[in-house]
């Protein structure tokens, strides 16, 4: 058994979950505050919520941890939950995606955690904390990719890259229409975003000759499955989270990579890595009406072949043989002062 924590903020670690649990030769139980998504094959716990009070006091332990509110009854629900979980299926590793707190519990509880990652500055003390009780740090990104990867960090030699991971790594590209029309898409995450409609609104009127469709963030729209929006649109306007990317990557789009503010910088430290690596075109928040063309004709001279050296097919299948590897060492064992029910009793002798 392998249990898997799962964030709620996006979609990303979601996304990240369903395709590496596809892969693991194992039973694997989702923990998470989300509600148990379609498809999951095997066990979903769902977890209170623990960022629901109006004043949250002293969330960050005085700077050792990331969130654990004193005397919020979600978190201690949340966490008795976990804990339980842990007793009663004895997994032989947990995979966090992403949390200090119950990497920590889980690691107190003798699991073995495999740690997924993520970029920006990690270097604050809870990152410390929950990098240095994990076994493994699986980072989905190319290790060749400059800016994400610092080797002087104690926790270095745990990282393994992987590559991007996508729930599309191996589906054949859709073939593109033949109308003539030049499509843009514009791909928004979950968790967040600095774009407003206004803002793909005046992009599009900016853009003669361009149809403009939008998904997620302030368009209004969701498609379960924007794989056939992708694979058509001449250029993808994308966020900078992984997950966004990787979905781009497997699709070998052209693509325009805005960064959106997100804790640590990550999506920023994302955005200039993927620009020296001249994967896409990347601009510094969200550009003016009349910038539009220029970029768009940019991103169509780079194209898309270049997201091979991002996005390999088998990143998913990849992490999970690194946490099959974790899990090895992981399965329950029995303390010495235990007795199975047909040991004979050891009678004390007294000194």
């Amino acid at each position: 058994m392998i249990g898997y924590y799962v964030h709620h903020v996006g979609r990303g670690h979601l996304q990240h979950a369903r395709s590496i649990a596809r892969q693991l030769n194992d039973e694997v139980t989702g923990l998470s505050s989300l509600p148990r998504p379609d498809g999951w094959a095997g066990e979903w716990v769902e977890l209170s919520r623990d960022d629901e009070a109006a004043e949250p006091v002293d969330p960050t332990a005085y700077g050792h941890l990331h969130w654990a509110p004193i005397g919020d009854v979600g978190l201690r629900s949340r966490m008795a939950t976990i804990a339980a979980w842990i007793d009663r299926s004895q997994p032989r590793a947990l995979v966090a995606d992403v949390s200090i707190e119950v990497t920590a519990l889980a690691r107190l509880m003798g699991v073995p955690i495999a740690s997924m990652m993520l970029p920006g500055d990690r270097s604050d003390p809870p990152h410390h904390l929950g990098y240095a009780l994990s076994d493994v740090l699986i980072a989905p990104w190319p290790g060749s990719t400059a800016g994400l990867s610092d080797a002087s960090q104690p926790w270095a030699a745990k990282m393994r890259h992987v590559g991007a991971v996508s729930r599309f790594d191996g589906r054949e590209p859709l073939a593109r229409g033949g109308d003539g029309r030049r499509r843009v898409l514009v791909l928004q995450g979950d968790g967040g975003s600095d774009v407003r409609r206004l803002d793909l609104d005046s992009a599009a009127r900016a853009t003669e000759g361009w149809e403009w469709t939008a998904l997620g963030g302030a368009s209004g729209h969701w498609a379960a499955d924007p794989w056939p929006q992708i694979c058509q649109a001449d250029v993808v306007v994308v966020h900078a989270g992984l997950n966004g990317l990787a979905e781009v990557a497997a699709a070998r789009r052209p693509a325009i990579v805005a960064p959106q503010t997100r804790p640590h910088d990550e999506q920023y430290a994302t955005a200039r890595a993927i620009a020296a690596a001249g994967l896409a075109v990347v601009v510094e928040g969200w550009p003016k009406p009349a910038e539009w063309v220029g970029h768009l004709d940019q991103a169509l001279r780079l194209g898309g072949e270049r997201w091979s050296a991002w996005s390999f097919g088998d990143g998913a299948a990849q992490a999970a043989r690194i946490i099959e590897s974790v899990a090895a060492r992981g399965s329950p064992r029995r303390s010495s002062d235990e007795h199975r029910l047909d040991d004979p009793v050891q009678t004390p002798t007294w000194r």
